[in-house]
């Protein structure tokens, strides 16, 4: 752990991941603040243009979409930090899954330029897997992990079926081949799931029909050089904290094609005695995920302008 002397605050970040996307994010900081004209500008005006026009179809794109809420995200964190005194801050963070890269930015292990780099190949990539073999991900609540994997199981007589992403204790989400994933909806409908959701992605993230895609980031990862941080990030694949740089290639080829240890990683956050959380980027799905994992815990959010306001107000109580 990465401390700081008199520390006064432990604030746990935490950063979206693909879904979380809207058509005009961080217009109104691009508006207010040079540091998010010149972090959007680097990304470059067609992204630009996809992120404050649109239209949606094209935003959601996995190309697009990573690649977005990125450099959204980043906007956002650099804002905070000049509106924020963070010296007397112990910061940790967590991405979900695509969020993963935005955390391992604010924490410092790679700058803005090669994030966006790294993200945009692995929207790349991810495209690649999802268009050659096609599938689904859907959201199943009210259903223990045991069962889930249970059903999982007796679906891949069909297709491939598995568990990606244990958000919640009671909210899982799986990947797989078309019938297997919706063989596994009948029998999660028979098991009493309180809500099935297929969640608007074009592919089966996560699971093992990423690893070509995985195989790709393993060899553009070469490129890049990884730095120590300033504070560490809990890691999807393994749900530990992670500051040891030399580590985050190893792990970033490993997220693609393995599940989300999400639950897994705030629990470990909340073990570590924070209990500040701040929602970095657009949406509020993690904050929504984290009173599912402990309902003593809320999350404040930084999105726009307002929540800005509103969350600074908060930490300056």
């Amino acid at each position: 752990m990465l401390k700081k002397e008199g520390t006064v605050l432990k604030i746990a970040l935490m950063f979206p991941g693909q879904g979380s996307q809207i058509v005009g994010m961080g217009k109104d900081f691009y508006d207010r603040y040079p540091v998010a004209k010149e972090i959007m500008d680097l990304a470059g005006e067609g992204l630009k243009k996809i992120i404050f026009e649109g239209p949606d179809e094209v935003l959601k794109l996995t190309q697009h979409a990573q690649a977005a809420i990125f450099t959204v995200s980043m906007i956002i964190w650099e804002v905070f930090k000049k509106s924020f005194d963070c010296s007397k801050v112990e910061f940790v963070a967590a991405g979900h899954s695509l969020g993963e890269y935005s955390a391992l930015c604010a924490a410092g292990f790679f700058g803005f330029q090669d994030g966006l780099s790294m993200v945009k190949a692995r929207g790349k990539f991810i495209q690649k897997s999802s268009e050659k073999t096609p599938g689904l991900m859907v959201a199943i609540l009210g259903l223990e992990r045991t069962i889930v994997e249970n059903i999982c199981q007796q679906a891949s007589v069909v297709g491939v079926c598995e568990a990606v992403n244990f958000n919640s204790p009671e909210q899982i989400v799986i990947a797989g081949t078309t019938p297997a994933i919706n063989m596994a909806i009948e029998l999660a409908e028979v098991a009493g799931a309180t809500k099935i959701v297929i969640l608007n992605v074009s592919g089966p993230f996560h699971s093992s029909l990423m690893v070509p895609a995985s195989n790709d980031m393993d060899r553009e990862l070469t490129k890049y050089n990884f730095s120590t941080p300033l504070f560490g990030v809990y890691t999807n694949c393994d749900a530990l904290l992670t500051v040891d740089s030399s580590t985050i290639k190893e792990k970033l080829v490993k997220q693609i094609r393995s599940p989300v240890k999400w639950n897994e990683s705030i629990q470990n956050v909340i073990l570590a005695d924070f209990d500040k959380f701040i929602e970095i980027g657009p949406g509020r799905v993690l904050s929504g995920l984290l009173r599912r994992i402990d309902r003593s815990k809320r999350a404040l959010n930084i999105e726009n302008f307002a929540s800005l306001q509103k969350t600074l107000e908060e930490l300056n109580r």
